[in-house]
């Protein structure tokens, strides 16, 4: 580990600390992220779309607050709905990343939910499917915006949206969604609705 990479992996590490699991699977996912981390293997991708095995990415899942409903997104690569967001460039802040793909992807500035602030609320390793298979270690974050401030999205990769509740989030079958699409639901239901 260079001096130069210790900076930001200290500070990855600590929201990653500060990500309270909510249940065992997400324990073990900040285990083994923290991990991995703090053990200084390459954190960022650097050649489409397998090298490192292991990258970071970040998702970010927009709430409409007034409506009570959260954007999903038709990946066209890998063919589920899923929340927007996208790989981290090398020595990229995660923030910032969120930040770019938001105006990149569904034309937006990222606003920070208050419920987290500019930081991760959910994280997730997991293998992704289809050729060129790799594990993105996933942060979750929380955004703020009206559905109505979405009125155009990045047809390159998604072929459409849909804005749904949270109960609406759970009715759908978890073959169509990101395999942890149903766990972040219920994480974000709990702070939601104490």
């Amino acid at each position: 580990m260079t001096t130069t990479d210790h900076q930001p992996r200290a500070r990855l590490l600590e929201s990653v600390g500060a990500i309270e699991p909510w249940d065992d699977l997400e324990h073990t996912h900040l285990t083994t992220a923290a991990e991995w981390i703090g053990g200084g293997a390459p954190l960022y991708r650097v050649r489409k779309p397998d090298v490192p095995a292991m990258h970071l990415v970040t998702y970010f899942v927009v709430l409409d607050d007034t409506r009570g409903q959260l954007l999903l997104v038709a990946h066209r690569k890998a063919g589920l709905w899923l929340p927007a967001g996208g790989h981290v460039e090398p020595g990229e802040d995660p923030w910032a990343a969120v930040v770019r793909e938001c105006r990149e992807e569904l034309g937006i500035q990222a606003v920070a939910s208050p419920l987290t602030g500019e930081r991760p609320f959910f994280l997730t390793v997991t293998r992704t499917r289809g050729e060129g298979s790799h594990t993105d270690v996933s942060l979750w974050y929380l955004l703020n915006a009206d559905t109505d401030a979405v009125t155009s999205y990045d047809d390159g990769e998604f072929s459409a949206i849909r804005w749904l509740t949270d109960d609406q989030v759970l009715e759908e079958s978890p073959e169509f969604l990101d395999p942890h699409m149903h766990r972040f639901t219920r994480k974000l239901q709990h702070i939601l609705k104490p």
